[in-house]
């Protein structure tokens, strides 16, 4: 989501600065705002790029042996993320 909005606020930005010619009266600079929309689009893109390069990774380990009691084949699976407190099985 952070990706997008940030091409949203780029896209945003640019259309202000390159295709709106309007002139507000001094008042406001739509130039400067498209440049700071753009910024912020930037910084947000680079953002969701760094949080999708860090996402948790998970590890399986599948262990097989027999029961002693009645001889039957036991598997079991733990999946460890990021966190080894965390298991889910």
């Amino acid at each position: 989501m952070s990706i997008g909005t940030g091409v949203v606020l780029f896209v945003i930005g640019a259309i202000l600065v390159f295709a709106v010619n309007v002139d507000t009266g001094g008042f406001v600079d739509l130039d400067v705002i498209g440049y700071i929309l753009m910024g912020a689009g930037l910084i947000v893109f680079v953002i969701g790029m760094v949080m999708l390069a860090r996402r948790r990774q998970a590890v399986t380990t599948s262990r097989t042996g027999t029961d002693s009691v009645t001889g039957e084949r036991v598997q079991q699976r733990v999946t460890e993320v990021d966190d080894p407190t965390t298991r889910i099985s």
